[in-house]
Parts: C-alpha cells; structure tokens; sequence
C-alpha cells in the first residue's frame, strides 16, 4: 500500500515535525530527538544532516514537547524582593541576562522581602509551572532561614550575604568590603569612625556592621553604636542630621542612597566633605562618582553576583551530585573626593 501521509513539504500549511525531519534526514525520530536535546552519541556526520534538515524543514520543537522528552522544561524560576533598589535589581537583570545566554527562559515571581510565607508560596507556583531549578534574591534574615530549611526536589539557589558557607548560596564579601572601608578611613588618621548601618535585619547590612566593628577593634579604635537607616537617601538624611557630628568625625555608610543623605544634611549643617567629616559609601552605584563631592565607595559587581547565581542554579540543575561551595566575589574600595586626613584641630 503506498504512503498517503503528507509531509510539509506537500503541504506547505502543515508545521514540520519530528518525524518529516526524521524522513528527510534518513534517521530514526529518536536520533533527531538527541540532536535536537544536545544529547552524546550521535556522529559527527548524522548530527550535521539533521540539522541541515531542521533548517530546511524550518522545524522548531514545541517546548511541552521537548519536556516531555527530557522531563526539563529549560525554564529557571526566579523569586525576588518587591523593592526597586538598585543591588537586587541589578542582579536579577544580569541573572535573566546568563539565562538567555544559557538558552533558558526565565520566570520571575515577587514576593514582599520580609515575608517567609509569601516567598514559600511563590517557590511552591514556580514548582507547579514544573520549573528546573529556582534562583532567590533574599534581603531579609528571615527569608534567608527558610532559605535553609527547603527542600525540594529540585535545586534552590539563593543570592544572600552570609558568614556561613553553603554550596547553595552566592554571595560578595560585605565583610571584607566593609573592613576595606574603615581601614582606609583609618589610615587617613580618622579615629572616630561611626556606622551608618543598614535595617537589623537585611543580611548585607549585618555583614558589613561585623567588618565595621572588626576593622575599628584591629586598629584598637572605639566602638559606637551604629545608626540604623533603610536604605534610603531620606532616612540618610534624617539620621545624619540628629547625630553628633562634628570636625574630625568620618561616617561609614551601608550604602550609597543613605549616603546622598548624609552628604546633603551635612552640607544643611554647615560641615564640609571631606575637610571636616569624610564619608564612604558602599555599592558604587552608577551616581557615586557625580555626586558633590564624588563620593569614595565600596564597589559591588552586581553582573557577577548574578551570572554566579544562574552558573550554580545550572551546575545544579545539570549535574546534581556537585556541591562545590563559591567562593564571595571580592569588592573593590573605589577611592574619590570625600575622604581625606582630618584637619589639624
């Protein structure tokens, strides 16, 4: 009996599929399937007629298909803080950025940043949508608890500042960051060193308040309280305001926003940067270096930390027995105009 079945070719309406590329490239459907997965064992010669026959055929494979095929669906999901600042920001746009690279699609769910349950139950509708692996962007302790306590069936990895290691968290080194700024600070003669910290309870602020008090005991110098702020130039401002500052003090900002802040109240007060009270920040955001005076920062690689993230949410997608730990990506002090030596008194 002959072969009334039509192929594309016949019908130029008809879509392509697997099998009309199987027919025209002379192999099994299943020997297109491992070419067009990237599977090993195939040769050289046959995986490059399949491909000459997917061009041809103009063939693109439904993605339902291909999931049911590899039982991975090349979507990764993302969680992240409901807020606008720039360090969360940055590193899920350099995250859905490796992900294309990567030929991943990303899905991106937000959850408010202090809300354990709101951030399990987005992780438990990315798990209905059959992701591969779930990235997270935490700023929030609590969060970063329930962070520890998941476990699923597929990878979780988490961006979130930490002193304690995990193979299933990326990080910079707040710490080291924060200890770069006070030491600088310190060997411009400063001995009188406050923190403008960041909230109690956002895991970068609690790493670099540690390199802060850390740096101030290594050069024997006093500990203060810190200040407490929200990120925020405005809460800079206020708290920067109402301090004890006068001529000789320097001030180490959690971040540049709150530092924008301080620099304008200090200019209120009638106190000049750096002649009277040097000022660091920390970020470097893209402003830092056009603010009145430029302002001497802690320089963060955002795209780093969230190509790391996607690279360790791959690894462990991929090759799940892997649970090498990374390594925090070092910060870089960025030296301007709003740091000098104290005047003489």
């Amino acid at each position: 009996m002959a072969d009334t079945r039509t192929t594309s070719e016949d019908d130029p309406t008809r879509a392509a599929n697997i099998f009309d590329v199987a027919r025209l490239a002379g192999v099994s459907h299943q020997t297109v399937s491992r070419v067009i997965n990237d599977l090993p064992n195939v040769r050289p010669a046959t995986r490059a007629r399949v491909e000459q026959a997917i061009a041809q055929l103009r063939y693109s494979p439904s993605p339902a298909a291909r999931a049911l095929v590899t039982r991975r669906t090349r979507t990764i999901g993302l969680v992240t803080p409901g807020i606008s600042d720039y360090g969360p920001t940055s590193v899920a746009l350099n995250f859905n950025f490796a992900a294309r690279e990567a030929r991943y699609s990303v899905d991106t769910v937000s959850a408010p940043p202090d809300d354990p349950k709101a951030w399990r139950s987005a992780i438990e509708g990315l798990l209905r949508q059959r992701v591969d692996a779930i990235g997270l962007v935490v700023v929030h302790v609590a969060v970063l608890e329930l962070v520890r306590s998941l476990d699923l069936r597929i990878p979780v990895v988490a961006c979130a500042s930490t002193a304690r290691r995990s193979p299933l968290i990326v990080s910079i080194d707040q710490y080291r960051g924060a200890r770069a700024a006070v030491r600088h600070l310190a060997e411009l003669g400063h001995t009188r060193i406050l923190h403008l910290a960041g909230p109690a309870t956002a895991p970068d602020a609690i790493e670099r308040a540690r390199g802060w008090s850390d740096e101030l005991a290594a050069h024997r110098l006093e500990l203060t309280e810190p200040a407490y702020g929200d990120w925020s130039a405005a809460s800079g401002h206020r708290l920067a305001s109402a301090w004890d500052i006068g001529p000789g003090t320097s001030i180490f900002v959690a971040n540049d926003q709150m530092a924008i802040g301080v620099l304008s109240a200090l200019r209120e007060r009638g106190l000049r940067v750096p002649e009277d009270v040097s000022v660091v920040g920390f970020d470097d955001i893209p402003e830092a270096g056009y603010l009145y005076p430029p302002l001497t920062t802690v320089r963060q690689d955002f795209a780093a930390l969230g190509e790391l993230m996607m690279q360790k949410v791959l690894l462990a997608a991929e090759e799940p027995d892997t649970t090498t730990e990374a390594t925090p990506i070092p910060t870089h002090l960025i030296v301007r105009h709003s740091t000098a030596s104290p005047e003489p008194s």
